[in-house]
């Protein structure tokens, strides 16, 4: 089954916007260190990036990390979990923080992340920052 994420904008408020995390895409949220060294694999091929502090939350389409292996410190949130989910979305041309801000800011052709290439980066970034492979983390 493939889920399509439906049409979304930003708010265009000066306001954060509490939006609910499934309708409209899934989040995978990592700690900065891990965060950053995944966008550097990913390059040009990530999409939009939120961050907070030091947390970043790329947006993937809906359904594709519902049945992603675990891997340390990162966390899937959207389609298939009993919980619903909201995060804070910044207008969009907050991209500055260290308050909630777009890392990479959404634009034409940078939306969604590719689920695949992001937990690659992701998991290849864990083994870099923290010395561990998917195997250690049980």
């Amino acid at each position: 089954m493939t889920t399509r994420a439906l049409p979304w904008t930003p708010p265009s408020s000066t306001d954060v916007e509490m939006v609910q995390v499934g309708p409209h895409w899934d989040v995978v949220r990592a700690p900065e260190a891990l965060g950053g060294r995944a966008l550097d694999l990913l390059g040009g091929g990530t999409g939009a990036v939120i961050a907070d502090y030091n947390l970043m939350y790329w947006l993937i389409r809906p359904g594709a990390a519902q049945y992603w292996r675990r891997i340390r410190q990162v966390q899937t949130l959207g389609t298939g979990r009993v919980e619903t989910s909201y995060i804070g979305v910044p207008p969009i041309d907050r991209t500055s923080g260290p308050y909630l801000h777009w890392r990479v800011p959404l634009g034409p052709g940078r939306y969604l992340t590719d689920a695949n290439r992001l937990r690659e980066a992701l998991a290849r970034a864990t083994v870099a920052e923290l010395g561990i492979g998917e195997e250690d983390d049980r």
